[in-house]
């Protein structure tokens, strides 16, 4: 039996409570999110309407022009499953005007173009709504770096980054996430057939195991191979998180004063409130 079976009625308590608290404390009302049609963003905003009512959250789907079609049709599925505002906010003009430029780009490139084009859309958003920005990174992707930088990455306040994708899955279950969002393969849909577990190489569930023992239950390598996972595939997830730690930190910062940002002056978000 998965080690991460999740007792959803306490996290879901847990998550509703979070978003409520956080929002709240900053003197604000609203949220505002990039719903893709995935399901790790549709669970997002299920939380943040159950905290915060359906009215108070901005849900956002902004295409480019080769997504699949399927995506904003899920999106608008998960809106109105939930009772949130949404919009859409095409990204295709923006991002090709930039390329125009740079029509040698890899599909990386062009992949964190878009993160980053549609995190400056919700803050612009942010903005003019007075809201705060959610973020909807899992704990599987944020371990293995699996994100943008200043892209999907960035955000207010993120309700999902320390549940894994196997109880991203649990939970949507439970809160009534639409079935055809739960049962589609994972994709950024950055590019034409692209999806999350082809691009990685193995599947979330098989990492998910794998990580939980590695970094939740501080299992050594050897105990993970004893354990039954491949000393190569335990090795290539090491490097994975080692290599992307960067992307969990704020900016290094240059010490040369009694009391630096991070390393000294080191209080909660809401400090002095």
């Amino acid at each position: 039996m998965s080690a991460l079976v999740a007792n959803t009625d306490l996290l879901r308590k847990l998550l509703v409570g979070f978003v409520r608290d956080e929002v709240r404390k900053v003197g604000v009302s609203n949220v505002v999110l990039g719903l893709s049609g995935g399901i790790d963003s549709a669970l997002v905003a299920f939380i943040a309407a159950e905290a915060l009512g359906p009215d108070n959250v901005h849900a956002i789907c902004m295409p480019y022009k080769s997504s699949n079609p399927e995506s904003e049709a899920h999106a608008r599925l998960v809106a109105k499953a939930c009772g949130v505002n949404f919009s859409v906010v095409p990204i295709t003009p923006m991002v090709d005007a930039y390329f125009d430029l740079f029509s040698d780009a890899n599909n990386m490139r062009r992949g964190n173009k878009m993160a980053r084009e549609r995190m400056t859309i919700l803050f612009d958003h942010s903005a003019l709504l007075r809201a705060l920005v959610l973020g909807t990174s899992n704990k599987t992707e944020l371990l293995l770096g699996y994100g943008t930088l200043y892209g999907d990455m960035a955000s207010a306040l993120n309700p999902i980054g320390d549940i894994y994708k196997s109880q991203v899955w649990q939970l949507s279950e439970a809160m009534g996430v639409p079935q055809e969002v739960i049962d589609k393969k994972p994709s950024a849909d950055l590019w034409a057939g692209q999806t999350d577990e082809e691009e990685l190489g193995f599947s979330y569930r098989q990492v998910d195991e794998l990580l939980y023992r590695m970094v939740d239950q501080r299992w050594t390598k050897a105990e993970l191979v004893a354990g039954g996972f491949e000393s190569e595939f335990v090795e290539s997830i090491y490097d994975k998180i080692q290599n992307s730690h960067f992307k969990r930190r704020l900016p290094v910062i240059a010490k040369v004063s009694n009391r630096t940002i991070d390393r000294d002056f080191r209080y909660a978000r809401d400090w002095g409130k």
